[in-house]
């Protein structure tokens, strides 16, 4: 008969039988994502996640502004035509159209629960990304 402090007693690790189809559930794995095992409110981690996304979006604005400079520079190479000039300035106009939407999201990481990205700013995001692109590509010819 298993004791209290026994491994297999009422107070011990639940064991997982190998012939049983379905693992025993953990007891720190939420069941929801909005409730803990105990009924309880879920707690967000504040760490890691948070602040691997806010790391990204600054690697986003950094590689924006890397292509930004870029076609500035090819701009720059080919002649400062009318049309090296404008596709260098709407280069520019859409890096810093990023920079506002990850600015603003890199803000909205430091809240305890941020908000889901919004379609707009993902969209505004996504934009100005393809933007980016468009105008550099348009130098290259």
């Amino acid at each position: 008969m298993a004791g209290p402090d026994s491994p297999t007693g009422p107070q011990g690790p639940e064991r997982h039988d190998p012939q049983s189809p379905e693992p025993p559930e953990s007891p720190e794995s939420p069941e929801s994502p909005d409730q803990g095992s105990e009924g309880g409110p879920w707690k967000r981690d504040p760490g890691l996640q948070p602040e691997r996304t806010r790391l990204a979006w600054r690697r986003t604005t950094l590689a924006c502004a890397v292509a930004a400079s870029l076609a500035g520079r090819q701009a720059l190479h080919n002649g400062t035509g009318p049309v090296s000039v404008l596709c260098a300035a709407l280069a520019a106009l859409a890096w810093l159209g990023f920079l506002g939407v990850a600015g603003r999201r890199i803000r909205a990481m430091s809240a305890p629960r941020p908000p889901a990205l919004s379609p707009r700013a993902a969209a505004a995001a996504a934009g100005c990304t393809l933007a980016l692109v468009a105008f550099g590509a348009a130098l290259t010819r």
